[in-house]
């Protein structure tokens, strides 16, 4: 029998290299967006490089209740994109491939819709094209998931056919192993140690930065710095 594998995750906006190699360690990829709205977190902004250091760039969005789930959070302006446009090329226009990459990133902009959900979801299969992850990604409400946190995630693994769920590591705080050992279903830790560095335009070095960073400066050898590539 195949090991088929998962692994379940909130949307971000453009991630960090890390997402993407979860997503490629993956067969399915979910995009769980059916659980609360987090203000402050990694759903609508992600970090750049620049002269100045760190900096975040950040979607606005309204958060009218505390209950809000993800996928129902709305962007306030549309502005946003053409700000994020100019603030890369402010940055990164000095960074060796960032003229061949532009349009195909740039276009990812053009993507219309007021929902944070689904402004991410258009980056992270326009970027996993660009980096040839060829893993399936899904949303989480494709799959009718009922129950609690972990009796969701067990679920998903069951409808998708997964002998084996990668978890990120901040999961080992709540997720019962012990439940999908039960179900005959493998729990693998994701690492997110040891990765290599690289040449980025300004110092000192940073691995926890958007994705676009990388491509970037490496273009076609992008995915050479991530671990995992897709079955």
């Amino acid at each position: 029998m195949v090991d088929r594998k998962i692994a379940i995750l909130q949307s971000n906006y453009i991630p960090w290299k890390g997402y993407f190699d979860l997503i490629a360690k993956s067969d399915t990829f979910v995009i769980y967006d059916e659980v609360q709205y987090t203000k402050n977190d990694w759903r609508n902004r992600n970090l750049i490089k620049t002269t100045n250091g760190l900096e975040w760039i950040t979607i606005p969005v309204r958060q009218i209740s505390l209950d809000q789930k993800i996928e129902e959070t709305k962007i306030t302006t549309h502005h946003w994109a053409k700000k994020h446009m100019s603030t890369l090329q402010g940055n990164y226009s000095k960074a060796p491939f960032f003229k061949i990459y532009k349009e195909v990133i740039f276009s990812l902009y053009e993507t219309k819709s007021e929902y944070i959900s689904e402004i991410n979801l258009s980056f992270i299969k326009g970027i996993c094209k660009l980096l040839d992850i060829k893993t399936e990604i899904i949303r989480s409400n494709e799959l009718n998931l009922q129950g609690d946190k972990n009796a969701r995630l067990l679920e998903a693994c069951k409808k998708l056919g997964a002998k084996t769920y990668i978890s990120g590591p901040s999961a080992k705080n709540y997720l019962d192993v012990e439940l999908f050992n039960d179900a005959d279903v493998k729990v693998e830790w994701m690492d997110y140690a040891d990765y290599k560095e690289y040449d980025q335009l300004f110092q000192p070095f940073q691995h926890s930065v958007t994705i676009l960073d990388l491509i970037f400066n490496l273009g076609p050898h992008a995915k050479d710095y991530l671990k995992y590539t897709s079955s």
